[in-house]
């Protein structure tokens, strides 16, 4: 209480709240001593209504896709039309009445072809009620389409959703707060425009008309009846719009059996994928052998563009292609590749159970869902919501979301991020699992060599939009293509040094035996060596000091010095004794050592 009352905050926002409310409560006051009558009360009220439930309900229907394409828009373009369509916020509501009068007044063509109906008729109203408040629920409604995710939509179009379904069954769900506060700010509005209306159409009066006039004839005391009522309503609508919506418990259906899937003949893909963005370029080729492939780079290097491309997420440059078996995908759109997308986060829908996320696909059968919902560990979580799931368990209905799709491959966007070792283990062996019993061909984005080596048979090497290598697991590992590849795969140690000899390499005060090909002596090299390829001898070739050990649990780590010059990692699951500054026996073996031209 005391940190409150120090603060100027309270005191500043009540300020403002007090200005708010006096007049409200100063028109209580004189409301109770009693208020005149006032004929036609109920006719104005009555109109009021009926326009402003007719004006919010046309600029829902037309404002709600407008506000959904100017949050997807770029360009000059888009900016100009969204100041076009709020420009009636800046204008006087009286010079809005004036404008409309240049296009549906009594001489122009659309008053004439309507025979004058255009003004003083309900309709009238209602064409001044939708211009001046249809801002109000774009404005509103475009900020909440452009907080989305955008990976909802694309997750949507790869479980079959086509565009017009993806705006209503996933934009329009996700935005729902924003879309139904946008509409409720467009009808209080309306049922509060006089400007425009009173230039428009006089008769039949509205209720804000009806209040002037009764003070331009009569007086304060007048107006006391239609502003009490105007005040009732608006109150209503906001407190009724503030109360919590109920969630639905219960939407699976009791009666599913589950249905197990068929084991499938897995596919390869082949394709070759191009794109500019800005000055990053993209240019990724490969035919792959086998039907589980991995992705590995640095961030920024293209691995969740290709996923994109390879899912027709994005679009390619021409001449570029994509093929999953047989089957020629590039020609067609996301909806219809029959290709899974998991993103990096697991990207569900908001107010949606379990049950509808995994069923979202317009062509999942209920059965297969449920099996896939029981395969991955996920009943009894059916009715949960997503703010509801710890991060292992939404990233579990992500995957089973996108296998209920049944879908011919699956490319996975660094699937187990952020989960802890044992959930990440768990899941990972149970995809690879998947993969082998059921034939599921899959792609996957990750930066950690031992999922790759988990969870693929082939491997991808990309940075800076470009493939470094490509082939066999074991060949990738073993054998990197260069200094830079063998970096991202996680190979610590890599050294500089000279050939000295066919077979050795001086590295600082070292002498590496290593097999140095045809490089002649005297050559600048770049070698390495995997930390698993480094073993513990009494009677080894190479002598290290021991610098640090460290126990990760399955393996013990161990940072050695040779010859107070080249600093070597080892991995070993023996238990060595080790004590800082023991000198240990080290043997390397020359066909472990990687050597390329400096």
């Amino acid at each position: 209480m005391r940190a409150r009352a120090s603060s100027p905050l309270p005191w500043l926002g009540g300020l403002l709240a007090l200005y708010l409310l006096v007049p409200i409560f100063a028109f209580l006051g004189r409301l109770a001593g009693g208020a005149h009558a006032a004929p036609g009360l109920g006719a104005a009220l009555s109109t009021s209504l009926v326009t402003a439930t007719v004006s919010a309900a046309a600029v829902a229907v037309l404002g709600t896709p407008l506000a959904y394409l100017l949050a997807r828009s770029r360009g000059v373009f888009s900016r100009v039309l969204v100041a076009l369509v709020a420009l009636p916020l800046a204008l006087p509501a009286l010079m809005s009445g004036v404008l409309l009068l240049y296009v549906v007044g009594p001489f122009t063509v659309a008053g004439e072809l309507f025979d004058g109906k255009l003004t003083d008729t309900r309709t009238a109203i209602v064409l001044a009620q939708v211009f001046v408040a249809a801002p109000f629920l774009i404005i509103v409604a475009r900020a909440a389409f452009a907080a989305i995710d955008p990976a909802l939509e694309d997750v949507a179009a790869t479980l079959g959703l086509g565009r017009l379904a993806r705006f209503a069954r996933v934009a329009v769900w996700a935005a729902l707060p924003g879309v139904a506060a946008g509409i409720v700010l467009t009808w209080l509005r309306a049922f509060s425009e006089f400007g425009a209306t009173v230039i428009l159409a006089y008769h039949p009066f509205s209720l804000p008309v009806y209040t002037f006039v009764q003070f331009d004839e009569t007086g304060l005391p007048a107006t006391m009846l239609p502003i009490a009522l105007a005040l009732l309503v608006a109150l209503m609508i906001l407190l009724v719009v503030q109360v919590p919506a109920p969630r639905r418990r219960g939407t699976m259906p009791p009666m599913i059996a589950p249905v197990s899937v068929s084991p499938c003949q897995p596919v390869t893909l082949d394709f070759s994928l191009a794109r500019q963005l800005g000055s990053f370029s993209l240019r990724v080729a490969h035919r792959s052998t086998s039907p589980w492939l991995a992705l590995m780079g640095p961030s920024g290097a293209g691995k969740t563009q290709t996923l994109r491309l390879l899912a027709g997420l994005a679009p390619m440059n021409p001449g570029g292609h994509v093929q999953a078996g047989d089957r020629v995908l590039h020609a067609l759109p996301p909806e219809r590749r029959g290709i899974g997308y998991v993103p990096q986060q697991p990207a569900l829908l908001p107010r949606r159970t379990v049950w509808r996320q995994v069923t979202l696909g317009p062509h999942v059968n209920p059965g297969l869902a449920a099996w896939w919902i029981e395969c991955l560990g996920l009943s009894g979580l059916e009715d949960r919501y997503p703010e509801e799931l710890s991060g292992g368990q939404s990233k579990r209905v992500a995957l089973a979301r996108a296998l209920a799709a049944e879908p011919r491959v699956l490319l996975l966007d660094e699937p187990f991020s952020g989960l802890d070792a044992p959930v990440r283990d768990r899941l990972c062996r149970e995809l690879r699992r998947l993969q082998h019993e059921l034939g599921l061909s899959t792609v996957t984005v990750t930066h950690d060599p031992e999922e790759a080596a988990l969870l693929a048979d082939e491997i991808v090497v990309i940075d800076k939009g470009r493939v470094l290598q490509a082939g066999p697991r074991e060949e990738v590992f073993n054998a990197p293509a260069s200094p830079q590849v063998a970096a991202l795969l996680g190979i610590v140690n890599a050294h500089r040094g000279v050939v000295t000899a066919s077979g050795r390499i001086l590295a600082g005060q070292t002498e590496i035996w290593a097999h140095t090909g045809d490089l002649p002596s005297g050559a600048d090299v770049v070698w390495c060596v995997r930390p698993e390829c480094l073993s513990l001898s009494t009677n080894g070739r190479y002598r290290g000091v021991v610098q640090e050990c460290l126990d990760l649990g399955s393996v013990r780590e161990l940072t050695l010095l040779l010859h107070g010059s080249v600093q070597l990692t080892a991995r070993t699951n023996d238990r060595p004794v080790c004590r800082i500054d023991q000198i240990v026996g080290l043997d390397i073996g020359p066909d472990d050592v990687r050597v390329w031209p400096a």
